[in-house]
């Protein structure tokens, strides 16, 4: 009859489970870093909010985030040709080329309102007065208006009736309305 004797040595198990362990954390954080580093490099715009086809046709329904898009990340937008209704508004220190695409964004639950819209730059804007409701197809450039702006120089344009979504409403839960601000 044979008998074995075995002698479980307690410090080396901890030192190999613990030496295991240590490898196998360094080793998940190797691969998510690679991950994280390759995925980084793939996504070359930040927010894209605008298919990148011929022509990006802007609707009510995301007309404030492609707004709020386009303001933050100009340069990724530049060149992008779009489409919106929208009508015309001009303030005092527009040229008469100029003239900005305008909606009401609904602020608050008493229809309270702010406009917001594009700068737009068109050669015959005069034609157009103020509160037309107009469709303008056109490419984002980046301009000078109070600093760096994205201005849509217009291709084409036409007058249409006052759309069914009048209104617009904030970019993703995330505008906070403030007072005093043009």
């Amino acid at each position: 009859m044979f008998i074995y004797n075995f002698k479980v040595n307690g410090g080396k198990i901890f030192k190999y489970f613990f030496t295991g362990i240590v490898i196998l954390i360094i080793v998940i954080l190797i691969f998510v870093s690679i991950k994280l580093f390759v995925g980084a490099k793939n996504n070359k715009s930040i927010s894209s909010c605008l298919p990148q086809s011929n022509v990006s046709v802007i609707s009510a329904k995301n007309y404030t985030n492609v707004l709020k898009a386009v303001h933050e990340n100009i340069d990724d937008y530049v060149g992008v040709k779009i489409q919106f209704t929208g009508y015309v508004y001009r303030v005092l220190d527009l040229t008469d080329a100029q003239f900005i695409l305008a909606r009401d964004m609904i602020i608050s639950s008493d229809f309270q309102y702010v406009i917001v819209g594009f700068l737009c730059e068109y050669e015959n804007a005069q034609d157009f007065v103020n509160e037309t409701w107009v469709e303008l197809t056109g490419e984002i450039t980046k301009g000078n208006y109070h600093g760096d702006m994205p201005i849509v120089k217009v291709t084409e344009i036409k007058t249409v009736d006052k759309p069914n979504e009048e209104y617009v409403y904030p970019p993703d839960d995330t505008y906070i309305p403030t007072s005093g601000v043009l």
